[in-house]
């Protein structure tokens, strides 16, 4: 007999030899209909795999992250089957899940594929997965895999296995189809009942561009048929709010090729809305007792050498800036903690005077590839809402839950309520990727799984993710759409204040080093507004909306009392403007409509003769006649539902 230990911490046993699915339906058989991977002492095994040791065993079904990362690579094998069967020649290279599907690497040679083959590869796949081929590992010779592919003249197969191990190859058969595998499928091709090719894309091999270029071919496939229709009616409203098209009709932001690739430019509305966000945050921020401060564009390069980051991502950094003087060189600002650090350099500290809070909303660069730039969500220049803590380590927790109380605020506030906390830790497996003593990793990682533990946070784990400096606090947000995005982030560092020589006097008249908080509950302004548009679909909370209203004259004998309460709206502090052209009322408001202006406050003789005014709201239609007043009192006790107190 063997002892299974299950996630919830249950132990059981069974008989050697048992496979996943043998214990998944010793517990019920509907379990076993749905689990399609497993997961063994951390290593991922096939549910036909036996087991004849004591282990923990965790079983995955589609539901789970795991688990659509074996559906989904085992598609992947499918479509390279249904594609070689049409393109013999094809030479097949690497065919991983990715968050949303997967892809193949394929180079056809002399031969193409164009989207009018994609009907006929989906039907094919459909009729290769109604056969429910179980998919086999099996051991391979490092001599008879290079063999296996020379014959097929594979020189990508071949490249890769020459720098692989001899004993670790394996290869995964289904029907008559055999690819190179780690492993991680589901039992067979019958459990994947829908499937869309979803595009093509060139990719060069191993991402080199010296090397060939291949043709990728994105998919995504799922259990049901229901699923697949209502993914793709969700990439239909993806479309409709994408935050590029959006930030355009809403005349929020453009780029300029003159200025430059991934360099926003902020246009009237977008910059008075994204000052209202600034605004918003240092609110917040002075009554937590931060202090803003300012740091120049560029720093010296010795500064980001002594901080780390150069060694680290010199590569992803603009060029250094040479001057005239000999060896001096200076970077655009990749990030802004080491001038906070020299902030705090400026004079001696006491055990008094911590915790120091400075916050900036600092602007920083980064040279992203071109082909990752990606509207507002990925760009070469952008702000962060910056902000370090330089506090005793008697003060971290308290500080550190004070900071999860800003970013929940500041998440609360503009409705995205739907998260996950994810702590991110260090990879044991690669310790040169960290920077730091091993001792102060461990304190770092426990304050934070303490502090969220006592927030009651709903967290994971997550090793691996950690900034190179310490460990951090992301939340994942999960918007309208059931994407997930992370936004905000804490870090604990005890490493910077280490290379930067910062010190504090104790109450025992003794040097100490500081902790360093890092944190930015936006992350960026222009990542956070893109986001913010795609989840709202442009439609602001009121608070933030850049116009909250737009008077409508039914005719120009109007203009006088429209003027009239738009001084009235102005004077309680409500963003409001006259639509004055010489077009029908009915036009006016289809044009409010689309621009999202959460009211059209409509005005005509009667509105006049009594003092009032007719309202609509977006999305809604008429709300009735009311009172200056009155609609004053209605829009702010929307904004009061919406904009949390902190």
């Amino acid at each position: 007999m063997i002892n299974i230990t299950f996630p919830d911490g249950n132990i059981k046993q069974f008989e050697s030899n048992s496979t996943p699915i043998d214990i998944a339906k010793s517990i019920s058989e509907g379990l076993a209909r749905n689990v399609i991977s497993a997961d063994f002492n951390g290593t991922t095994i096939e549910t036909s795999t036996t087991i004849d040791t004591d282990g923990k065993l965790t079983l995955y079904t589609f539901n789970d992250k795991e688990g659509k990362k074996a559906f989904w690579h085992s598609s992947a094998h499918v479509l390279a089957d249904a594609i070689t069967s049409f393109y013999p020649n094809a030479k097949l290279t690497i065919g991983p899940a990715i968050e949303n599907g997967f892809y193949y690497d394929i180079d056809f040679g002399e031969e193409s594929l164009s989207e009018k083959d994609f009907k006929r590869i989906e039907d094919k796949f459909l009729e290769i997965a109604r056969g429910k081929h179980e998919f086999k590992m099996r051991s391979v010779s490092k001599a008879d895999a290079l063999d296996f592919y020379k014959k097929e003249n594979n020189e990508f197969k071949v490249e890769l296995i020459e720098n692989l191990v001899d004993g670790d190859i394996t290869f995964c058969d289904h029907r008559n189809f055999t690819d190179l595998c780690r492993g991680g499928h589901v039992p067979n091709t019958g459990i994947i009942k829908a499937v869309k090719i979803m595009n093509t894309a060139g990719a060069y091999w191993r991402g080199d561009e010296k090397n060939k270029q291949l043709t990728r071919v994105y998919g995504i496939s799922f259990p049901k048929q229901k699923m697949l229709k209502e993914y793709l009616d969700l990439l239909e409203e993806a479309k409709k709010r994408d935050h590029r098209k959006l930030g355009k009709e809403l005349e929020l932001f453009t780029f300029s090729q003159k200025v430059g690739q991934g360099l926003p430019l902020w246009l009237p509305k977008g910059a008075a809305l994204r000052g209202r966000l600034e605004n918003f945050l240092k609110d917040a921020q002075k009554k937590a007792g931060y202090e803003m401060v300012m740091t120049p564009h560029i720093g010296q390069k010795e500064l980001y050498v002594t901080s780390g980051h150069y060694a680290k991502y010199g590569e992803d950094s603009f060029q250094p800036i040479h001057t005239p003087k000999e060896d001096e060189e200076f970077l655009l600002k990749p990030m802004n903690c080491p001038h906070h650090c020299e902030v705090y350099n400026f004079k001696p500290h006491s055990y008094k005077d911590l915790p120091k809070r400075f916050a900036e909303f600092g602007t920083v660069y980064r040279y992203e590839q071109s082909g990752e730039l990606h509207g507002l969500t990925r760009v070469r220049g952008f702000t962060q809402d910056d902000a370090h803590i330089f506090c005793t380590p008697d003060q971290l927790d308290s500080e550190f839950k004070n900071v999860i109380d800003l970013s929940l605020y500041v998440l609360r506030s503009l409705g995205l309520n739907d998260f996950k906390a994810q702590v991110s830790v260090r990879d044991p497996e690669n310790p040169d990727k960290y920077i730091g003593e091993v001792e102060n990793w461990e304190k770092a990682e426990q304050a934070i799984i303490n502090a969220a533990k006592d927030k009651g946070l709903d967290f994971v784990i997550e090793e691996g993710e950690a900034a190179f400096y310490g460990p951090k606090l992301d939340f994942m947000v999960r918007d309208a759409l059931g994407r997930n995005w992370q936004l905000g982030t804490i870090q604990v560092d005890y490493n910077l204040p280490e290379r930067f020589d910062l010190t504090y006097k104790g109450s025992d008249n003794e040097s100490h080093r500081p902790v360093m908080i890092h944190r930015a509950p936006f992350g960026s302004m222009e990542r956070f507004v893109a986001v913010l548009l795609e989840h709202t679909g442009g439609n602001f909370p009121l608070w933030l909306t850049p116009e909250q209203a737009i008077i409508l004259p039914i005719s120009e004998k109007y203009q006088k009392y429209a003027e009239k309460v738009l001084e009235s709206l102005e004077n309680s502090e409500i963003r409001a403007l006259i639509d004055d052209r010489s077009e029908k009322t009915g036009r006016k408001i289809r044009d409010a409509e689309v621009q999202k202006i959460p009211f059209m406050i409509i005005v005509g003789e009667k509105e006049e003769n009594e003092g009032t005014v007719s309202i609509r709201k977006h999305g809604q239609g008429d709300l009735g006649t009311f009172s200056l007043e009155e609609f004053v009192s209605l829009v702010q006790e929307e904004i009061n539902k919406t904009l949390q107190k902190f």
